[in-house]
């Protein structure tokens, strides 16, 4: 092992003094043609000025390489837009802990909750564009570019995508309290007391808000919507019998559905989940449009090198495929996608469309 680590200083250091040499080669030159080009620099003002320039090559040949070549030299963090314990969370710490244990470096997860992941992502957006600081994105990243006006990010400008990771299906969860065995009971008791019962979210813009709003736009019942900082609170409320009903991210509400502190009433998947076979789909009860899933995906500030996207993006895809990482992912009912940035990069202009046009349908009002 020591005699490995020696022997990558050793080539480090050798590649090094090869990059100062090139550096040196362009600085000489520079040094013997621009007098061709203008006058000698005479004055200190202009002498200091060539000086500038001279550094300025010396960095864009020695610096930019040096400090790709080395990545990750530091922790990465991970910026999860969400309070703990929701699906966000899960999945960050699942991932994260796999490219910590590979890349040599810590990958921290940071919450931050708040504005249906808007906080989130304007502190990720405005960080260094140079891989130490990455957003996990879901849903709410598409939905939030039509529903909030006032937003200091672009979901297309600003980021640039890395890779997708998996998606899972909304699900209606109540307190086992609530008197309804299946989601005929559910509607009809939404129907007969108007705007009483309560329905948790996300927050305000998020994925598990569009899809309650969507749902009650198709069942024609009133719910009482109230918005959290993240899934997880949401969920830890109805399991504490705070309010009656949420529409939960399946990794977070699994354990709870199992433990019998939920009440899993319908998923908004296209098929049953693996997990929760017992669980019906909208489509099988008829109703045929409530079909939402949310995904999760890394993406980086627009401006990250190229090399360290893409090793960021060889690094999940090497993750997703360990055996074990896919039985943790299987165990809270999220399903692996495809990575690669290409891809995720086609969903991001999919789902920008399709959350635009739903919020227009369901007249739901923007902030």
């Amino acid at each position: 092992m020591g005699q490995s680590i020696l022997a990558n200083r050793r080539t480090h250091s050798r590649f090094v003094r090869m990059r100062a040499r090139v550096a040196w080669a362009i600085l000489q030159t520079a040094r013997a043609s621009l007098p061709a080009l203008i006058k000698p620099p005479e004055s200190s003002m202009q002498k200091r000025l060539f000086h500038v320039i001279a550094a300025a090559v010396v960095a864009s040949v020695w610096l930019p390489s040096y400090a790709q070549s080395g990545y990750p030299s530091k922790p990465i963090r991970m910026v999860v837009p969400y309070a703990p314990g929701g699906g966000s969370d899960i999945v960050a710490r699942i991932i994260g802990q796999k490219m910590s244990e590979s890349l040599g470096q810590t990958v921290v997860v940071d919450n931050r909750p708040g504005a249906a992941g808007m906080l989130g992502a304007e502190l990720a957006a405005s960080a260094p564009a140079d891989g130490y600081t990455l957003l996990l994105a879901d849903s709410s990243y598409t939905i939030n570019a039509s529903y909030y006006k006032q937003k200091r990010y672009d979901a297309q400008k600003s980021f640039v995508p890395v890779s997708l990771i998996a998606d899972t299906p909304y699900i209606l969860v109540v307190h086992p309290s609530v008197a309804a065995a299946n989601l005929k009971d559910f509607i009809a008791l939404a129907k007969a007391q108007p705007g009483k019962i309560n329905v948790g979210s996300a927050g305000n813009g998020s994925g598990s808000h569009l899809t309650g709003a969507l749902f009650m736009l198709k069942a024609g019942v009133s719910l009482n919507h109230i918005p959290y900082k993240g899934s997880g609170p949401s969920t830890a409320d109805v399991v504490a019998g705070q309010i009656q009903s949420t529409f939960a991210t399946a990794p977070g509400a699994v354990p709870f559905i199992k433990a019998g502190r939920l009440k899993a009433l319908v998923a908004a998947s296209p098929k049953r989940s693996a997990t929760l076979p017992d669980v019906p789909t909208f489509v099988e009860l008829g109703l045929k449009d409530i079909v939402v899933t949310n995904w999760y995906g890394v993406v980086a500030p627009a401006g990250t090198p190229q090399s360290v996207v893409q090793k960021l993006a060889n690094e999940i895809a090497r993750v997703i495929a360990l055996s074990d990482v896919r039985e943790r992912l299987a165990g809270a009912a999220l399903d692996p996608m495809t990575p690669g940035a290409e891809v995720f990069a086609q969903l991001i202009d999919a789902e920008l469309k399709r959350w635009a046009q739903v919020i227009r349908d369901a007249n739901i009002s923007t902030e």
